[in-house]
C-alpha cells in the first residue's frame, strides 16, 4: 500500500458561483433572483450560472437559448472581467497573509500549501474557515473549502459542501475516500474516458483500485498509469506558486455565421488588435501563433505557425494568421474565430524551497 504523505497540508478554495455572485453584490436587485453571465442571444453562452439559476438546470458552457429554456424568466449579464479581476487580486492577497504557497487555477480558484504558514496555525480546517470568513467580511462574498493532505482530493473536497461550506479528508480517511468516489470526479477522467470505464466494469474508485497497471495502460495507454497511481493515493503533484501562463488569446462568436475569407479577414484584424492590447497589459510576447476556427457544425479547426523570434505587434499577428486562413480552403461556414500566442517569453527565476517535513502529528 502507498505511503501517505501525512504531513502535508492543502487547501482549495473556490468561490461560489463567483462572476454571478459579483453581479448580485454589485446590483442589489438581481439579489436572490436567477440570473446568468454571459449572452442570452442565439449565439450567446453562459459564463456562470448564480445558485438560483442552478436550480432550474442552468449551467456554465449551455448556450443562452437552452438556458432560456430551462428557466424562461432567467437574466443575462453582460461580463465585467476587469471587475472580476479586480476582486480576484483582493482574494489573492488575503490568501498570501496566510502563505506564499499559492497556486492560482482561475480568478475563482486556488491551491494553498499551508504546512507552514505565516499564522503558526497547525490547524489547515481552521485557517481553511478564517479565509473564508475574512472574504465574506472583506468582499461580502462566499467561498468554499476543502481541506486534505494533495491538491486533487483538496479540489475535490471543495464541492462536497458547496455553496459556502467546507470538507476536511483526514489523511487517514484519503483511501477509503478515494475508493468511494464515482470515476467521473478523478482528475484526468473525461466524459468519454468514463464511458469507456463503465463498459469496463470501473464505476468508483475501487473498481478501478482492483485493475492492474498492465490492464490500465492496456486500455488506457499512457494514462493508465496515471489512473493507477492516483486511486492509490500516489499524489506528489506540489503547490506551484510560479505557475508560468501558458498562451493568450482573444476569440470572437458571430451572429451571422461568415462564409467569405474576406469577411473573416476584417475580424481577424479587430481579434489581431484586442490580442495586441492584452499582450502589452499583461508583458509577453511568444513565438507560436494559433488561429482557432469553429465552424457552424460545431467543429473546430486549428492552424499554427511558430516564429523565429518573438511578437506582440497586431499587424504582425494578422500577416501570420492570414497565411494560416489561406493555409488550405475553409470547410464550411464559420461562428468563431480566434487567435491565440503561446511559446511565450516568460522564464520564472524564482526557485520555490521544499517545506521541511517534520514528523509529528498535525492537526487537520
Amino acid at each position: 500500500m502507498a505511503e501517505i504523505n501525512k504531513y502535508r497540508k492543502i487547501i482549495h478554495i473556490d468561490m461560489d458561483a463567483f462572476y454571478a455572485s459579483v453581479e448580485q453584490l454589485d446590483n442589489p436587485e438581481l439579489r436572490g433572483k436567477p440570473i446568468a453571465v454571459g449572452g442570452g442571444g442565439e449565439r450567446g453562452v453562459v459564463a456562470a450560472a448564480s445558485y438560483e439559476a442552478r436550480k432550474f438546470g442552468v449551467r456554465s458552457a449551455m448556450s443562452g437559448v437552452q438556458a432560456k429554456k430551462n428557466c424562461p424568466h432567467l437574466i443575462f449579464v453582460k461580463p465585467r472581467f476587469e471587475r472580476y479581476h479586480e476582486i480576484s487580486k483582493k482574494i489573492r492577497a488575503i490568501f498570501h497573509e496566510y502563505t506564499d504557497l499559492v497556486e492560482p487555477l482561475s480568478l475563482d480558484e486556488a491551491y494553498l500549501d499551508v504546512t507552514i504558514n505565516k499564522k503558526g496555525n497547525p490547524s489547515a480546517s481552521l485557517i481553511a474557515k478564517e479565509i473564508r470568513q475574512r472574504i465574506f467580511d472583506e468582499l461580502q462574498l462566499n467561498a468554499s473549502a476543502g481541506i486534505s493532505n494533495s491538491k486533487f482530493v483538496a479540489k475535490v473536497a471543495s464541492d462536497i459542501n458547496k455553496p459556502n461550506g467546507q470538507k476536511t479528508i483526514q489523511p487517514e480517511e484519503v483511501f477509503a475516500f478515494l475508493e468511494e468516489l464515482p470515476i467521473e470526479k478523478f482528475y484526468g477522467i473525461g466524459k468519454v474516458t468514463a464511458v469507456k470505464m463503465y463498459n469496463l466494469g470501473i464505476f468508483k474508485g475501487s473498481d478501478l483500485k482492483l485493475k492492474t497497471e498492465e490492464f490500465l495502460t492496456q486500455h488506457f495507454k499512457s494514462s493508465g498509469i496515471h489512473y493507477y497511481n492516483i486511486v492509490r493515493g500516489n499524489l506528489f503533484s506540489e503547490v506551484k506558486p510560479n505557475r508560468k501562463r501558458k498562451s493568450v488569446a482573444a476569440e470572437h462568436t458571430f451572429i451571422t455565421n461568415l462564409t467569405s475569407e474576406l469577411f473573416m479577414l476584417q475580424k481577424l484584424e479587430k481579434i489581431s488588435e484586442e490580442l495586441e492590447q492584452r499582450m502589452i497589459k499583461t508583458k509577453v510576447s511568444g513565438k507560436t501563433i494559433t488561429l482557432k476556427i469553429k465552424y457552424s457544425d460545431f467543429k473546430t479547426q486549428t492552424r499554427s505557425k511558430t516564429l523565429p523570434y518573438f511578437v506582440k505587434e497586431g499587424a504582425v499577428l494578422l500577416e501570420t494568421v492570414k497565411e494560416l486562413l489561406f493555409q488550405e480552403k475553409v470547410l464550411n461556414s464559420v461562428r468563431l474565430l480566434g487567435i491565440s500566442v503561446s511559446n511565450l517569453n516568460i522564464h520564472s527565476k524564482i526557485k520555490i524551497e521544499k517545506p521541511i517535513e517534520v514528523q509529528l502529528k498535525f492537526e487537520f
